[in-house]
């Protein structure tokens, strides 16, 4: 058991050091990249609803 608990140990010390080696990145910087990220989200949203909407339309058409 203490071979684990000093593998944790040692696993939580070097992810400790790595975040603190992180490049955060400015506010500005990441409301640019969530505008980003929801404005794409919301476009491939629509444009999916849209062509979904159009091959239902067109089978309906064909097949009635």
């Amino acid at each position: 058991m203490a071979g684990i608990a000093q593998k944790t140990s040692k696993f939580l010390s070097n992810v400790v050091r790595e975040l603190k080696r992180v490049s955060w990145p400015k506010r500005k910087e990441l409301t640019r990249y969530t505008i980003t990220v929801v404005s794409t989200v919301v476009f491939v949203t629509l444009f999916f609803a849209l062509v979904d909407q159009g091959l239902s339309w067109i089978i309906a058409t064909v097949f009635e």
